[in-house]
């Protein structure tokens, strides 16, 4: 017969005293919210009954970390979409009267760590935004460091118990097609993605190819490429010399199209008279950008606010079941789709 668990086992695993196990599981105030998640993940560890609190636990975030990657050995840049999302977080901090501390994580090819900032290991903070794309073993190993609760913002973890804040990318990708089919475009063509893309970018790929199916269209147009500006001036070449009967060209990111419309301008091919070009992520260079690009809008100033709000959140409410917001997107029409004209 199984040996019953005790709170003692529970307090052993968690590294904690018998007291302060029992305050964290019975939901009292004064227990730190780090310790408070280790204590439950060891009783889940090791099926230990736990209850369902009765009252909001009285927890109190003061510092919040937001986490990007940085591939390592390259110079840092400003990202367009993620300094946004800083923005919204930093503001919604301001709001709850709390501090936001900024850093990279240095990740190797694999996007495995190589260098981990001073904010985790020195534990500064008290909750933690991971933005962007994280593999969920990166997540794991974040989670035996810290012991902290953690929001995922635009990072996809779909095996692990974590809130997120996410991009509807499948509505996002329907819009454009939708508004490339009512200009008489049948022939559309995806730059911006490859295998090995995100899961944002690979879901747009693959809302990409079931619309175009479901509308009877061909879905064989796509171009693998990077995340960049010069790989979308490569890919939008290679697409056109391969299927010149290409009226319309959907790139994934909003940087992506810029590189395709500077392919183009180089191609003598005007857009949107002979090629409608469209985006998404609605970034600031897609409004002065010539012509000014059609993208979807993606509202990243309230994923950074939802992320601070989500996190505050489960800080006080850790037993709650997770939750994944979908951000909806909007079509932002400007002057680089039109009708359909066939290229003579």
């Amino acid at each position: 017969m199984a040996q019953r668990v005790r709170l003692r086992d529970v307090a052993d695993l968690a590294g904690v005293s018998i007291g302060t196990a029992s305050q964290a599981l019975n939901n009292r105030a004064g227990v730190a919210t780090g310790t408070r998640a280790r204590v439950i993940d060891a009783a889940r560890a090791l099926g230990y009954p736990i209850k369902s609190p009765s009252r909001q636990v009285e927890a109190r975030i003061e510092v919040v970390g937001m986490l990007t990657k940085h591939d390592f050995g390259y110079p840092p840049t400003i990202n367009p979409f993620y300094s946004v999302v800083q923005a919204g977080a930093e503001e919604e901090c301001r709001k709850q009267g709390i501090s936001l501390m900024y850093a990279n994580v240095e990740v190797d090819a694999s996007n495995h760590p190589v260098v981990w900032p001073a904010m985790l290991s020195e534990a500064r903070i008290d909750g933690l935004l991971l933005v962007g794309t994280f593999i969920e073993n990166t997540v794991e190993t974040l989670k035996r460091r810290l012991h902290l609760p953690i929001v995922l913002v635009d990072a996809y973890a779909p095996h692990m118990p974590y809130d997120s804040v996410l991009i509807d990318n499948v509505m996002g990708t329907c819009s454009v097609i939708e508004h490339l089919m009512d200009l008489g475009h049948r022939c559309i063509g995806l730059v911006g993605t490859n295998a090995g893309s995100p899961p944002s970018l690979l879901e747009r790929r693959d809302s990409f190819r079931h619309l175009l199916r479901d509308r009877g269209l061909s879905d064989s147009y796509i171009e693998n490429s990077e995340l960049t500006q010069d790989s979308g001036d490569v890919a939008l070449r290679r697409l056109l010399v391969r299927a010149p009967e290409v009226t319309a060209v959907f790139a994934a990111a909003d940087i992506v199209a810029v590189g395709a419309l500077n392919a183009a301008r180089d191609l003598g091919i005007d857009v949107p008279t002979d090629l409608s070009v469209i985006g998404f992520d609605n970034i600031d260079l897609a409004g002065v950008v010539t012509p000014p690009l059609t993208t979807v809008h993606v509202h990243k100033t309230w994923m950074g606010a939802l992320g601070i709000r989500q996190l505050l959140y489960r800080a006080a409410e850790p037993l709650h079941p997770k939750v994944s917001i979908a951000m909806a997107t909007e079509l932002v029409v400007r002057d680089s789709t039109a009708v359909v004209r066939r290229r003579g």
